[in-house]
C-alpha cells in the first residue's frame, strides 16, 4: 500500500448538533482482506455508547444502494467510558466503506478502507542466523531532515546542546545510511521505537509511546515510514519494528479517558515494579512479588498497560500485526518482554505468529543465567508447561561472558575466556541456540569499547571475532563499528548514544575498525556453516578459547588468544573433530593457507586466527 490512510477515519459530521457525540479516533485506521485476525475497531469520541452501527459500500466517492456485504458490522460493545465503542467486523471484499453511527436522530460517519492483501505476505520471509541486526538509537543516529526536528504539534523541541534533549535523528537519515550498513555487512535494521512519543522530557528514547499508529512527526511519517522499508527491502536490507506493550506514554491520548479502569494497572499511589520478573517461574515467588512483577509501572511517565484486559489485548494484536502489513515488516523486537502479563503476553504473540508463521520476534529478556533467559524462549521445555510464543530472546549471558572476558586482563582461575566458555556450556537450556540474538552491547548499556580493558581496539576487534562466528543472530550497536566510546561517563545511556560520525568525523583509527568488521560480516554473509552449524569448543587455560562450527561438508576453525603474551595452538588437542577434515584450510580475513596439522603455529596476544576447512 502506497497511501497510509492516516485519518481514512476520517469524520464527516453529518448534521449533529452541537451536543451530539463525535468521533475523534478509529483504529485500526485500516484493514485488509484475507486476514487471520479479526477485525475490531474501537472507536473513539464523545458519548458514544450504545450507537447503532450500519455500513454502507462506496463507488467513486458515492453510497452504494442495497446491502453491504463486502464490510458487516457483526456486533458492538461499550466500554466503561461512554466515549468508546468497540465495533466487530466481517471484512469480505476490498473497498472505501462509509461507517455510520446513529443515536437517536442524530448521526455521524466516517470513512473506512479495506485493502486487498499483498501478494504472499502471510508466508514472508523473516530475519534468521544468515543476518546481521543494526541497532540504531533512532533519534541520535543521522539527522537526514533538519526540517522536522522540532514540529508544532509535539510538545519537546530540538536542542543538540541538551545531551537528554531530541538531536533531530529521523528516518530519511536511516534510508541515507543504508549504503553504509550494507558495506558494513549488516543485512537487518533494528531502529528504537518511531511512533509518537510526546513526553514534555526525555521524549528521544521513544519508549513513552503516545500513538500507537503514527509515526512521530519528527522522524517523519507513516509513508515515509513504508517507504523506508521499500528502499531498504531494494538494498537487500530488512526491517524490524521494535514494540512496546508493556508501557503506553503518560501523554497517551487515551490516559484523558480510559476506556476501563484496569485497562492500565493503577495503584493508590504510584508504584515501581520490583523488576523481579524471575517471580514469573520461580516456584518460591510470592503472590506479591509476581503481581508487581508484571504491574507495577516501568518508571513515572510510563503507566503500565494490563494486557489481561480482553480489548486491549485484541487492540495490541491487530496494532502489531497492522505496522507489519502495512509497512511489508520483516521482524520485530519486543521491549521488556517478561514484564508483560505472563499469559496474555503470550496470546499476543500467538496472534501475531498465526497472522505470518514465518516472522521472527526477538524479545528482550534482560536477566542471566541462561536457564532464566531460555525459559522465555518458543519451545522451551519449561516444568510449568509455559510457552512464550517468542521465538528468540536476546543472548544477554553470553554478551555479559565476552565483556567480562576483555574488561581485564583475564588472570584468576574462572576469568578471562572461561568465561565464554562457560557461558556457551549452557546452550542445552535453549530450545534453539540458532534463534539467540548475541551482541556486545546495545542502547541500554556501555558501549564494547569503553568496556574493554584500556580501549584496546586489538580486544574489540576479539569480541568482534566473536561475535560474528558463534551461533545465534549477531547484532552491532550503530557506532561500534567506529570504536566509539561514550565521551565521557561510559554508563550514561544520553552520552553513549551520541550521532554515527561522518565525513571528517571519521578518523583513520574508525576506518581500521570499520574495515576489519565489514571483511569479517561481508565473509560470513555467504557462510552457511556459521548461521547453521554445529558447535564444539575447546578451552584454554591460558586465556584462550577455541571453537569448530562445523556441518557435514566444512568446518570453520576459530582460535582467540585474549592474553598480551603469544601463544602456540594445540592443533593436537582437536584430532576428534580436525581428522573429519582437510586440515590445511584459508584464513578468510588474510587469505593466507593455514596447514592445521602444524603444532607451531604461533598467535600474537590479543589476536585471533581463522581458518575455513573443507572436506
Amino acid at each position: 500500500m502506497k497511501k497510509t490512510f492516516s485519518l481514512l477515519a476520517c469524520v464527516l459530521l453529518a448534521g449533529w448538533m452541537s451536543a451530539a457525540p463525535k468521533i475523534e479516533q478509529v483504529e485500526p485506521l485500516s484493514w485488509w482482506t484475507g486476514m487471520e485476525m479479526p477485525l475490531t475497531l474501537l472507536i473513539h469520541g464523545e458519548d458514544l455508547a450504545d450507537a447503532q452501527v450500519s455500513v454502507q459500500q462506496l463507488v467513486k466517492g458515492k453510497v452504494k444502494k442495497g446491502a453491504c456485504a463486502g464490510l458487516v458490522a457483526t456486533g458492538q460493545h461499550n466500554a466503561e467510558s461512554p466515549n468508546y465503542l468497540f465495533v466487530d467486523m466481517n471484512v469480505n471484499q476490498p473497498g472505501t466503506y462509509r461507517i455510520t453511527l446513529k443515536k437517536g436522530k442524530k448521526k455521524t460517519s466516517f470513512d473506512y478502507v479495506i485493502a486487498e492483501r499483498r501478494a504472499g505476505s502471510k508466508d514472508r520471509k523473516s530475519f534468521d542466523a544468515s543476518d546481521v541486526v543494526y541497532l540504531i538509537m533512532s533519534d541520535r543516529f543521522v539527522d537526514g531532515d533538519e526540517t522536522n526536528n522540532s514540529t508544532k504539534n509535539t510538545r519537546e523541541k530540538a536542542n543538540k546542546a541538551d545531551v537528554n534533549g531530541r538531536w533531530g535523528g529521523d528516518i530519511q537519515g536511516i534510508i541515507n545510511s543504508f549504503d553504509h550498513i550494507s558495506k558494513l555487512g549488516c543485512t537487518a535494521i533494528w531502529p528504537t521505537p518511531m511512533l509518537g512519543d510526546d513526553e514534555e522530557a526525555w521524549s528521544y528514547h521513544g519508549y513513552a509511546c503516545s500513538d500507537y499508529y503514527h509515526i512521530d512527526p519528527r522522524y517523519g511519517s507513516n509513508e515515509l515510514y513504508a517507504q523506508m522499508v521499500q528502499q531498504a527491502h531494494k538494498k537487500g536490507l530488512k526491517i524490524l519494528m521494535d514494540m512496546v506493550p508493556n508501557h503506553c506514554g503518560a501523554a497517551h491520548w487515551w490516559m484523558k479517558d480510559l476506556p476501563y479502569q484496569n485497562w492500565i494497572n493503577q495503584f493508590p499511589q504510584f508504584t515501581n515494579t520490583n523488576n523481579v520478573f524471575t517471580a514469573n517461574y520461580d516456584i518460591n515467588a510470592s503472590q506479591y512479588d509476581r503481581l508487581l512483577s508484571n504491574r507495577g509501572w516501568f518508571d513515572t511517565p510510563m503507566p503500565d498497560m494490563n494486557l489481561e484486559n480482553p480489548d486491549l489485548l485484541k487492540y495490541f494484536q491487530q496494532w502489531a500485526i497492522w505496522w507489519i502489513e502495512y509497512a511489508d515488516l520483516d521482524g520485530l523486537r519486543v521491549d521488556t518482554y517478561p514484564y508483560i502479563e505472563k499469559i496474555p503476553g503470550s496470546k499476543w504473540l500467538a496472534a501475531i505468529r498465526a497472522e505470518y508463521p514465518n516472522l521472527n520476534i526477538v524479545g528482550e529478556c534482560w536477566t542471566r543465567p541462561a536457564p532464566a533467559v531460555a525459559y522465555w524462549q518458543s519451545g522451551a521445555k519449561n516444568f510449568d508447561g509455559f510457552d512464550s510464543n517468542l521465538p528468540t530472546v536476546m543472548d544477554f549471558p553470553l554478551e555479559e561472558a565476552i565483556r567480562q572476558a576483555l574488561e581485564n586482563d583475564g588472570s584468576g582461575w574462572g576469568n578471562g575466556l572461561t568465561r565464554v566458555y562457560d557461558a556457551m556450556t549452557m546452550d542445552y537450556m535453549y530450545a534453539d541456540v540458532n534463534k539467540l540474538l548475541t551482541f556486545l552491547g546495545n542502547h541500554d548499556m556501555a558501549r564494547i569499547t569503553d568496556i574493554v580493558k584500556d580501549k584496546d581496539p586489538r580486544r574489540v576487534k576479539l569480541a568482534y571475532v566473536l561475535l560474528a562466528t558463534m551461533r545465534g543472530i549477531p547484532q552491532v550497536l550503530y557506532g561500534d563499528e567506529y570504536a566509539m566510546t561514550a565521551n565521557g561517563d561510559p554508563n550514561s545511556h544520553s552520552l553513549l548514544r551520541a550521532p554515527l560520525p561522518q565525513g571528517e568525523k571519521v578518523t583513520s583509527s574508525m576506518q581500521d575498525m570499520f574495515d576489519f568488521q565489514s571483511k569479517l560480516f561481508q565473509w560470513r554473509k555467504n557462510e552457511p556453516v556459521l548461521h547453521w552449524g554445529k558447535t564444539m569448543h575447546f578451552l584454554g587455560r591460558n586465556n584462550t578459547y577455541a571453537f569448530f562450527r562445523y556441518n557435514d561438508k566444512e568446518a570453520v576453525f576459530v582460535f582467540t588468544n585474549a592474553a598480551e603474551e603469544p601463544c602456540t595452538i594445540p592443533t593436537s588437542h582437536y584430532a576428534e573433530i580436525l581428522s573429519k577434515y582437510n586440515a590445511i584450510g584459508t584464513n578468510p580475513l588474510t587469505g593466507e593457507k593455514v596447514d592445521l596439522n602444524r603444532t607451531d603455529i604461533e598467535v600474537k596476544g590479543l589476536s585471533s586466527v581463522v581458518v575455513k576447512l573443507t572436506k
